[in-house]
């Protein structure tokens, strides 16, 4: 049995950043690509019947948490995205 060196770009890969060049917006960036390869695991077992939906959904709403607060954690600015969060910046 080989082992392919390649399994985890292929498992979780990563796309270039773009974006202003700054430490903080790499590391923010990198945890956001993260977020959303576990959002899609997530959404994946939950489509295929391996955890129930609200199993899913705190487990997602966990990960939101964490990427808020690496945010915070890092200082990044907030967006005009952000303006009209609800009272405790969770997504709606």
């Amino acid at each position: 049995m080989s082992i392919n060196p390649d399994k985890d770009k292929f498992i979780y890969p990563r796309s270039p950043y773009h974006g202003e060049f700054k430490p903080e917006n790499l590391v923010f960036n990198a945890n956001l690509q993260e977020f959303a390869q576990k959002v899609s695991f997530l959404c994946n077992l939950e489509t295929a019947g391996k955890i129930k939906p609200g199993e899913a959904y705190r487990q997602i709403k966990d990960l939101w948490k964490q990427l808020k607060n690496s945010k915070k954690a890092l200082l990044i600015d907030d967006d005009p995205i952000d303006e009209n969060p609800d009272e405790t910046g969770d997504p709606q």
